[in-house]
């Protein structure tokens, strides 16, 4: 089959496509929550062997189907750039994650990882040279409230600890800068390459560097002693929270600007919430409404900003 070029047509998808993949993305990873939940419980395997299982599933998924797509070759200097955003996108921010959940509350945890699209909105700016405009800053802090305002006043479904260490702080800290990261230094190259071929590299990379830390564990685990309703959360979290969702992202990468993108994370929580109302576990208030249409009335002000090439075009009219 013949040769893809790098200027592949999905630069011209058109915007909604891209809310639609980033809606669809954190809609599965709210559910993902309660699954991670339920498997951490199961105490079968460890947050880093959780970690390896994900990656190696969603790269032999993503090899298998590339087989039967166009190819795309990817440049050798390309390569390296990849091997970093996998390491800040995949490897690195789980590897914080899972080294803060031992050592901060779910509350603390939640709040910290709210920080992510302030974090991405300053990169784009210094990086891509994306303007932090009024609308901008205003739409963030809305959708923060209602972020914040769903937190507190919701029952939380996420395994933590009694109490946040320090170490806690920091780790959460560095999970939410090094997506943050990935999102803003990297849209040029992900709007380079089309969807699989960039991820299939992208989760490649995350599995070589992340097996060597759980070999003997991935080695001697027994799946068959595990209980079927956990075998087939964790099957839903490596087809969908990890191949499905983890390949939605880059689509709104394409279209969207990043700090738009990180604001899509603030559905997370809602969706993990209404879920956690559907199992008993919290009940629907006149807050946890007001806290939804905060958070998506602060994504309509964003998406509605003024972005770089918008300004730069009013300027030479």
């Amino acid at each position: 089959m013949p040769d893809m070029s790098t200027q592949t047509n999905q630069r011209s998808l058109p915007a909604w496509v891209g809310h639609l993949a980033c809606f669809g993305a954190y809609f599965i990873f709210g559910f993902n929550l309660v699954a991670c939940k339920n498997i951490s419980n199961g105490n079968f395997i460890s947050p880093m062997g959780f970690f390896c299982l994900r990656a190696i599933g969603a790269t032999a998924l993503l090899w298998a189907i590339s087989i039967f797509l166009p190819k795309q070759k990817v440049e050798r200097r390309d390569l390296l750039k990849i091997f970093c955003a996998s390491m800040l996108g995949l490897f690195l921010t789980q590897y914080f994650f899972l080294e803060a959940i031992t050592v901060t509350t779910p509350l603390d945890a939640s709040i910290l990882a709210s920080m992510a699209p302030i974090m991405t909105m300053f990169i784009a700016a210094a990086y891509l040279k994306e303007p932090i405009t009024f609308k901008k800053i205003a739409g963030v802090l809305i959708s923060l409230a209602g972020v914040l305002l769903l937190i507190f006043n919701s029952v939380s479904i996420s395994a933590g600890a009694e109490k946040t260490t320090a170490m806690g702080f920091i780790m959460m800290t560095l999970n939410c800068l090094s997506f943050a990261l990935y999102l803003g230094l990297f849209k040029p190259l992900i709007e380079k390459y089309d969807t699989v071929t960039f991820m299939k590299w992208m989760f490649l990379f995350s599995t070589i560097a992340s097996v060597p830390f759980d070999i003997k564990e991935l080695v001697t685990l027994d799946l068959s002693s595990v209980a079927p309703s956990l075998l087939w959360q964790l099957l839903y979290v490596i087809v969908f929270a990890t191949f499905i969702a983890y390949m939605l992202i880059p689509i709104g990468q394409k279209t969207l600007r990043p700090t738009l993108v990180s604001m899509y994370s603030y559905v997370q929580p809602i969706i993990a919430a209404a879920l956690s109302i559907y199992l008993g576990l919290d009940r629907l208030d006149w807050q946890k409404v007001v806290a939804a249409i905060l958070v998506f009335s602060g994504v309509a002000i964003v998406n509605n900003s003024k972005s770089a090439a918008a300004i730069k075009k009013t300027q030479q009219s």
